[in-house]
């Protein structure tokens, strides 16, 4: 290839003389004149010097005559991750990604040196999936420390990281990983095949571009149909188990799929405990949980007749009405709750419990005086904004606030009808939702498997049967 048109078509296609952080920089190997290209700040200073240091010392005599980029490299490059090729799509896109090319005057190829490092925050635990024991490092940014973590709890050769290019603009590297006896192939070929027929320009919000364009319709489904974890251990425990865990660059947390609603029960403390514990522990955020969806619902139904309810429930009567009426509290202090999780969320850490402490004098003790709430509205509203805590899945609480929501709305308009329609509706999007790819959301319910429900319900213990395929279960 020649040697003056190549390095001038990359000056010009990676616009060199635009960006004052794209580098390039001519110098002398064995008395051939060769250009290197680089992006600084995502090469390793010390590696880049040490490397230029032994070319400048290449004998003209042991260089001449080497016209083989493949040659060059056995010969004269001691780094480890080296590569060459002519295309020069795949040049600019690795020097973007923070390799170096470098171009040898009379060399039949561009070689490619991997010497890109990237910034980088410490593996420090993540704030949202914090346990009391085990392991207190998390994922980060940076793909490559994410697959060296997951990597360093399953010490098994098929194990596999595959990198697929997702988006024209960026190439974002997304890495599908799997142990290869134990993965669902075809499940894996068809979501493979979905990964590289994705033609957007960019994953700009990392892992949610990328599952939007894997869950394709059903806009209106709130129900979360990928279940995130920034903890690596939980990634490998669902690798063993079959699943396929996906990693982007650029984002800290992993997808695992697929995923049936059910999974959504398993939190990381589950598995700290001793079986009975975390069995017990599952039973009780699931109830509460639960309780979360239908408490308000069923009380306003109550509210509306106060005939049916029992003598036993005679203290959840309302003594006062307030002066609005109970259907809009209910929807105001909805709104309020995720007000004060949006104002908390954006408030400077040092000031985050002055915040909940006048948030909570505001909207309670002021508000009852005025007569705009009724306290047991906000006594129940304080434990569905506290026990939706529970559940380590954000998403899941917020479809779950939503069709808390409808059946409100439904139970308004329709009495005790209303709930039960609230109530059908969302059993139909249940069982009419998909996973990614394929898939039932209510595996192991639909298809119906026993020992696979089992232990999603309860904790088994830790042994080889917990790692077997979840789909052989």
């Amino acid at each position: 290839m020649n040697y003056s048109e190549t390095v001038k078509a990359l000056q010009n296609r990676l616009r060199v003389d635009a960006s004052f952080d794209m580098m390039s920089r001519r110098i002398t190997v064995g008395h051939r004149p060769a250009t290197i290209f680089f992006v600084d700040g995502l090469t390793k200073d010390e590696v880049l010097e040490k490397m230029l240091e032994f070319l400048a010392a290449i004998p003209p005599q042991d260089a001449a005559g080497v016209h083989s980029a493949a040659t060059f490299i056995d010969r004269f490059i001691t780094f480890i991750e080296v590569d060459h090729t002519t295309d020069l799509n795949t040049v600019v896109t690795q020097v973007l990604s923070g390799v170096l090319a470098m171009v040898v005057d009379g060399l039949d190829g561009i070689i490619l040196v991997d010497t890109r490092t990237y910034p980088v925050r410490g593996v420090q635990e993540p704030e949202t999936d914090r346990v009391l024991r085990g392991s207190r490092d998390g994922l980060v940014e940076t793909l490559v420390f994410n697959a060296a973590l997951i990597r360093r709890r399953l010490r098994d050769p098929s194990l596999t990281f595959e990198i697929v290019k997702v988006g024209r603009l960026s190439a974002t590297d997304v890495c599908l990983c799997y142990m290869a006896d134990r993965v669902d192939g075809e499940y894996l070929k068809k979501l493979r095949k979905r990964l590289q027929s994705i033609t957007i320009p960019a994953l700009t919000m990392g892992q949610e571009s990328l599952a939007e364009c894997l869950l394709k319709g059903q806009w209106y489904n709130p129900f979360p149909r990928v279940r995130y974890t920034e903890r690596p251990d939980s990634a490998a425990a669902g690798i063993a188990e079959g699943q396929v865990v996906v990693l982007v660059d650029n984002s800290p947390a992993a997808m695992l799929l697929p995923t049936s609603i059910f999974d959504f029960s398993q939190d990381t403390n589950d598995f700290y405990f001793p079986p009975i514990v975390g069995s017990y522990l599952r039973f009780v955020r699931g109830i509460i949980f639960l309780a979360t969806l239908f408490l308000t619902p069923v009380w306003y139904w109550l509210m509306q007749n106060p005939e049916h309810i029992p003598p036993a429930l005679e203290f959840i009567r309302i003594e006062k009405m307030g002066e609005i009426p109970l259907i809009v509290q209910l929807f105001l202090v909805e709104l309020l709750i995720d007000a004060l999780k949006l104002a908390a969320l954006n408030t400077p850490t040092s000031l985050s419990n002055a915040l909940s402490l006048v948030g909570a004098l505001i909207f309670g003790e002021f508000a009852v005086q005025a007569g705009l709430f009724v306290p047991e509205l906000l006594a129940y509203m304080a434990f569905v904004a506290i026990a939706s805590f529970t559940q380590p899945s954000h998403e899941l609480t917020y479809a779950f606030k939503l069709f808390r929501m409808l059946f409100l709305l439904c139970t308004w308009l329709f009495h005790g009808w209303g709930l039960l329609l609230g109530m059908g509706i969302m059993l139909v999007i249940l069982v009419t939702t998909r996973t990614a790819v394929e898939g039932s959301y209510l595996y192991p319910v639909i298809p119906f498997n026993a020992k696979a429900l089992g232990r999603l319900l309860w904790r088994q213990p830790i042994s080889r049967f917990n790692a077997e395929s979840r789909r052989e279960n």
